[in-house]
């Protein structure tokens, strides 16, 4: 079996560190320094040759730097003689720009996926991508997981036989119906339009919410324009409390605040795929680890294992 080499940008190197302990392996150090002309160089600090390479870093602002960051680093790999380098991207940004839905637009989901096989990713291993389809813009095997299990545990410890599961959109709902059946409880889903990046409108929510408590589940929240849009429109129909959970907590532009402020929102519930700075934190906030089941997906692609078996319900 081949030796496994883990390493890390400056992205997000908590989660990297949390997931070598759950591995029992050590983080391998990686220097990154900047030229006098901006220009970013990247050295793997430790021995790649012939070894299970693992780069971790999830896209997260500042998108682009993270972004050439891993690219560089898949570089160094390849050119070290790895003998696979697997990208473990918690968090992949460009997952929203999945389709052409303006005149001369770039699809970034597939440019990027094509600039990470050109730099030397033989793997991806990703959490909650934005749109299925994503996963076939990459010309390599893909391993895409959820965060599903790890919010039902967490939910699961709440009465949950008033609950109704509400995704914001059409395009969610097949998501949010597989939480609602994790746990036990019906879907309801909003019937969206988006406008601009931080304009929406939902016109109508399909499914029974009156009198109901709510868990709303999202992918991400960035702005949270369609989460609060969603909110007030669970409250024309008389729904109970309401719980947020999503699985990447962007949490830009007063977000966190905004729906923190709420009185008839219980909690905001995240994983740890973003870092957030303890100065967003509000005392609403729940952040969930998934450093063990990305772990554990790297542990089973190191030593051949399915990883089909992370995928069930709790």
């Amino acid at each position: 079996m081949r030796d496994i080499a883990v390493f890390t940008g400056t992205a997000h190197p908590e989660l990297a560190a949390e997931i070598c302990t759950h591995l029992g392996t050590p983080l391998l150090p990686t220097r990154v320094q900047r030229f006098a002309n901006d220009c970013i160089e990247v050295q793997l600090q430790a021995n790649c040759r012939e070894r299970d390479v693992f780069l971790i870093q999830p896209l997260v602002p500042p998108v682009q730097e993270n972004l050439v960051e891993l690219l560089l680093m898949l570089d160094a790999a390849r050119g070290a003689s790895a003998a696979r380098t697997t990208v473990v991207m918690p968090h992949y940004a460009y997952a929203r720009s999945d389709k052409k839905d303006a005149p001369r637009i770039s699809i970034g989901a597939r440019l990027v996926a094509d600039l990470l096989v050109t730099a030397g990713a033989n793997r991806v291993l990703a959490m909650t991508l934005h749109s299925p389809q994503v996963h076939g813009f990459f010309s390599i095997p893909v391993d895409h997981l959820h965060a599903l299990r790890e919010l039902a545990a967490h939910f699961k410890q709440y009465d949950l036989s008033n609950t109704v599961v509400v995704s914001p959109d059409l395009g969610n709902a097949k998501e949010a119906a597989h939480f609602a059946r994790i746990l036990g409880v019906p879907v309801a889903a909003g019937a969206k339009q988006r406008f601009a990046d931080d304009k929406v409108h939902i016109s109508a929510v399909i499914g029974q919410v009156r009198g109901k408590d709510v868990i709303v589940l999202d992918d991400e929240i960035a702005k949270g324009s369609t989460v609060v849009e969603l909110l007030d429109r669970l409250r024309e129909r008389e729904s109970g409390t309401m719980r947020i959970a999503c699985t990447h907590g962007l949490f830009s532009d007063g977000a966190l605040e905004r729906l923190g402020a709420a009185p008839d929102v219980l909690e905001i519930v995240c994983t740890n795929t973003v870092p957030i700075a303890k100065e967003k934190h509000v005392p609403k906030l729940k952040v969930l680890s998934v450093a063990r089941p990305l772990a554990e997906a790297m542990r089973r692609i190191h030593n051949g294992e399915s990883v089909s078996t992370l995928f069930e319900a709790p």
